[in-house]
């Protein structure tokens, strides 16, 4: 647990060393602070004062020091140097810090970003290593894709054009057939013709009904003469003529 560093009786300002630029992969917690305190707007910079993020030489200890509040806009506003503001505010869950510079009463250059997210304090990266941290991922899993695939490719090799068309037959001749799948199938519909009904009969002929003579339709080309011309076979459905045909 970090604590600030107490200043002496003498009235001297303590000079520890400043926090460096980037410490985004530092997280300060204090459960103690935050089992005695109210995590609000009033409290917050009090707690982010107990981190290492924060920089003992800004304006807004020399406002703790006299006693006034560290986030007074009217008193900062009137010096120059390094400050810390209350940029947004979400109560009790998240508080966003930012770190700046000011150089006249309308005049801030913003350095860094700090967050407050559930009483534990970050350092916000820069927009930059965002970019850059994904961009770097984006072209490893691109660089690795085409790694694996180039060494899928070697496996597989080149098959020549020539040889494209035996080398598809000889793999479709591999994989027409499995004989365990066909035994397998014949022995589900053998048990299933078991157990089914078997089929009823066909329905009786109506009264009056001639079968047609298909025996002696059968023989008639046998019993023609070479040289008869034969009739041609009539559809009963196409060669009706236009006229008797069904109109849609």
């Amino acid at each position: 647990m970090a604590m600030p560093p107490v200043a002496p009786e003498g009235g001297g300002a303590p000079a520890p060393a400043q926090p460096g630029t980037d410490m985004t992969g530092i997280c300060f917690r204090d459960q103690l602070w935050l089992n005695s305190y109210p995590l609000d707007r009033n409290l917050v910079f009090d707690y982010f004062a107990l981190s290492p993020f924060y920089d003992w030489t800004c304006n807004n200890e020399q406002l703790r020091m006299r006693s006034i509040h560290p986030l007074d806009i009217s008193h900062l506003s009137k010096m120059t140097g390094t400050e810390y503001m209350l940029n947004e505010v979400m109560e009790p869950h998240l508080f966003v810090i930012r770190k700046q510079k000011r150089d006249g009463p309308e005049k801030v250059t913003p350095m860094l970003t700090y967050y407050v997210l559930d009483g534990s304090i970050y350092q916000a990266p820069q927009l930059c290593n965002v970019f850059a941290a994904r961009v770097g991922r984006a072209l490893y899993y691109i660089s690795k894709a085409f790694t694996t695939a180039a060494s899928k490719l070697e496996k597989i090799g080149y098959v020549d054009s020539e040889n494209e068309s035996v080398a598809l037959e000889s793999k479709v001749g591999k994989e027409a057939i499995d004989f365990k799948e066909v035994k397998r199938v014949d022995h589900i519909l053998a048990s299933l013709q078991r157990k089914l009904p078997p089929a009823p009969p066909p329905p009786p002929f109506p009264d009056g009904y001639i079968p047609p003579p298909t025996t002696e339709a059968e023989n008639a080309p046998e019993t023609q003469q070479a040289g008869e011309p034969q009739q041609p076979i009539v559809d009963p459905i196409v060669d009706q003529g236009p006229a008797k045909r069904m109109r849609f």
